[in-house]
């Protein structure tokens, strides 16, 4: 069974249009780092990826450093395949999205009924909150004389 990550949009939008995200090694991610990054809209880590690749190709060119660029270049492609949904994950967020929980299935399909069964059951049994910060009208007055120093005790005149 593999963990997908829900994540909600942002406020004013539909329950429905969640996006759920596998937690797991994605072999797109690892074989075409540049590309599959663009795809889910990671601009900036596609550029970065790309200039890395490209530097690390170079690097391979030269005499005697030919396994470098190659082990180099493998270790990134493995970091976007390893963390690749991390990374989505981290780019909703900045987006404003929320995370609501995980679901454990499967398949894609399976995880969207767990979560739609889920997120219903959440609606029906949240009571309305009770109110943690008390009237300010219970509230103390402004404390008034030396605010710092030892002879200062809070409650006291």
């Amino acid at each position: 069974m593999a963990i997908y990550v829900v994540m909600e949009p942002p406020a004013g939008g539909n329950e429905k249009d969640a996006a759920l995200v596998r937690d797991s090694f994605t072999w797109l991610g690892f074989l075409f780092s540049p590309i599959w990054l663009a795809w889910h809209r990671l601009w900036i880590e596609a550029l970065l990826t790309f200039a890395a690749m490209a530097a690390l190709s170079m690097l391979g060119e030269k005499p005697r450093l030919e396994w470098a660029g190659s082990a180099l270049s493998l270790l990134a492609s493995l970091y976007i395949g390893f963390e690749g949904q991390a990374l989505r994950i981290a780019a909703l967020r900045r987006r404003g999205w929320r995370e609501w929980g995980v679901v454990e299935a499967g398949r894609l399909g399976d995880a969207e009924v767990r979560h739609a069964l889920e997120a219903s059951e959440r609606t029906q049994e949240q009571a309305p909150m009770p109110h943690i910060v008390p009237d300010t009208n219970l509230a103390r007055p402004a404390q008034t004389g030396m605010a710092l120093g030892l002879t200062h005790t809070p409650g006291r005149p």
